[in-house]
């Protein structure tokens, strides 16, 4: 039931979405060791587990924490991405039923991104 309400975003609108937004929140939910390996410029890493406590946090600590500036509920450019979508949409449902009702997972995750990325 969880999946008819989470939004995707695919490659083509998030590649967009990062050339023309500022204020676009992309979160690497992926652990430490994948993200060592490679990751899309300008997201956030924020470990699958740790994303409740993350997005619980006061927005001072969120900036000390992660570098930017903890999102608005209503925030419209959140998404959510991991390797290949599952934690992604785990991550996503978990920021909704905070209130982050804009939340999106980018399903296609950080393999489809390297593989589009490199071609």
């Amino acid at each position: 039931m969880a999946s008819s309400v989470t939004k995707e975003i695919s490659y083509e609108d998030l590649k967009a979405l990062l050339a023309r937004s500022n204020n676009l929140l992309l979160v690497d939910v992926r652990t430490k060791e994948e993200v060592d390996k490679g990751k899309i410029q300008g997201s956030v890493h924020i470990p699958l587990d740790t994303v409740d406590a993350a997005l619980a946090m006061a927005p001072e600590q969120f900036q000390a924490k992660y570098g930017v500036t903890k999102p608005q509920l209503d925030v419209p450019e959140l998404v959510f991405h991991c390797q290949l979508g599952r934690r992604g949409d785990v991550a996503t449902t978990k920021a909704r039923q905070l209130g982050y009702v804009n939340a999106r997972n980018f399903a296609g995750g950080y393999k489809e991104w390297s593989e589009k990325e490199k071609k």
